[in-house]
C-alpha cells in the first residue's frame, strides 16, 4: 500500500443537458469514493444556495383556506403551484414581485412582474386558471434566497401581518446519484473512481453546484485541520486531462493576455465595479477563483459571471 494519499482530479464532465451532468473524479484512495461521494451528495441536496417564494398575498383572499372569485383553483392549490416557480435572485435582500392578470386563461410564471434583481427560469409554469372574463387576479409575492429547507414557522417571523407564509425549499439541486468503480495508477490497482450525476432545476448549472458543494466541504475541513498537512500525490488537473483552458504556453510562460486589466474588458459598469471592489484587477486574478467563489463575491452574481465567461470566450481564454 502507498504511504501517500492520492489527491484526486476532476478528469471528465459529461453534460447530458443544461441541467444534468456526470462528473468523474479519480484516482481516490481506497474507500474514499464512498466517503467523498456521500459527503458531496449530502451537501448538494441540503446546502446549495437558491431562491423561493416565502410568502404571498392574494387580493380578495383573507386566509389560505378560501376560494378566489373567478379562479378555478382554491388558495391551497395556488400555494402548491407557487412553490414550483424557479427564480434566480441577484442579491441577498428579499424581493417583492407582483402578478396582475385579467380575463379568462391560465396565469403562468411569465406573468410575474419582476425587477432587475429577479429572473424567472420556468416562465411556462402554471400558477392558476381564470374561468371568468371579468375576473382579476392580483398576487404579491416575496422571494428570498437561502439554503436547504425553511418551515412555515421559521418564515412566519419575517412576513408582514397580511401575508401568508410558505415553507420554502431553496435548494436548486433536484437529484444526485453516485457510484464508485475501480481504477488504477501504475501498479496500484485498489484505487477508486467516483462518478456523480447532478440534476438541477435550471437556476444553477450542475458544474457550479458541484464546485459550490466542494468549496463548502473545503471550508468545513480546513477549519478543523489547523496547520496540519498530510503528504499527497498530485494528479493532472481537469484542464489538462479534458481539454480545459491552459494558463501558459508550451514553455510554461504566462500569456500576456492574463495581465489585461479588468477595466479594459469592456464589461458592464456594475460587473467591473464588483470585480474591482473585490480586488480583482486582471484576468489572471479571475482565473485564480472558481465559479462558486466568484459568485460569492459581494455584489457579483450569476448574471455577472455569465457576462465574464462570454468575454473570456471572445478572447479565447
Amino acid at each position: 500500500m502507498s504511504k501517500t494519499i492520492h489527491t484526486p482530479g476532476l478528469v471528465q464532465v459529461d453534460d447530458h443537458s443544461a441541467s444534468s451532468s456526470t462528473f468523474v473524479v479519480e484516482p481516490l484512495h481506497s474507500g474514499y469514493g464512498m466517503t467523498l461521494g456521500n459527503s458531496i451528495r449530502r451537501v448538494l441536496l441540503s446546502s446549495i444556495s437558491g431562491a423561493a417564494v416565502t410568502s404571498f398575498k392574494i387580493e380578495g383572499a383573507t386566509h389560505e383556506f378560501t376560494t378566489v372569485h373567478g379562479v378555478k383553483e382554491d388558495v391551497v392549490d395556488i400555494m402548491l403551484n407557487l412553490k414550483g416557480i424557479r427564480f434566480r435572485v441577484y442579491g441577498d435582500e428579499p424581493q417583492q414581485v407582483r402578478i396582475v392578470k385579467s380575463g379568462k386563461g391560465a396565469v403562468t410564471a411569465k406573468d410575474i412582474q419582476v425587477n432587475a434583481d429577479v429572473e424567472v427560469v420556468n416562465p411556462e409554469h402554471v400558477i392558476a386558471t381564470l374561468d371568468d372574463d371579468k375576473a382579476k387576479f392580483v398576487v404579491d409575492l416575496v422571494v428570498e434566497t437561502g439554503r436547504g429547507y425553511r418551515t412555515v414557522e421559521e418564515g412566519a417571523t419575517k412576513k408582514a401581518s397580511d401575508y401568508v407564509a410558505l415553507d420554502a425549499v431553496f435548494s436548486p439541486v433536484l437529484r444526485v446519484r453516485y457510484k464508485v468503480e475501480n481504477t488504477r495508477v501504475g501498479q496500484m490497482t485498489d484505487l477508486d473512481k467516483l462518478l456523480i450525476t447532478i440534476e438541477t432545476d435550471g437556476t444553477i448549472t450542475p458544474r457550479d453546484a458541484f464546485e459550490e458543494a466542494a468549496a463548502i466541504l473545503v471550508n468545513q475541513y480546513t477549519a478543523l485541520a489547523g496547520k496540519t498537512r498530510v503528504e499527497s500525490t498530485e494528479v493532472a488537473p481537469f484542464g489538462a486531462a479534458a481539454g480545459g483552458a491552459r494558463l501558459g504556453d508550451d514553455n510554461g510562460d504566462e500569456p500576456a493576455a492574463l495581465n489585461t486589466s479588468i477595466e479594459d474588458l469592456n464589461l458592464s459598469a456594475r460587473t467591473t465595479n464588483a470585480l474591482v471592489n473585490n480586488d480583482i484587477h486582471s484576468i489572471k486574478d479571475l482565473f485564480s477563483l472558481s465559479d462558486a467563489e466568484l459568485r460569492d463575491l459581494k455584489g457579483f452574481g450569476s448574471k455577472a459571471l455569465d457576462e465574464v465567461k462570454e468575454k473570456l470566450a471572445e478572447l479565447e481564454l
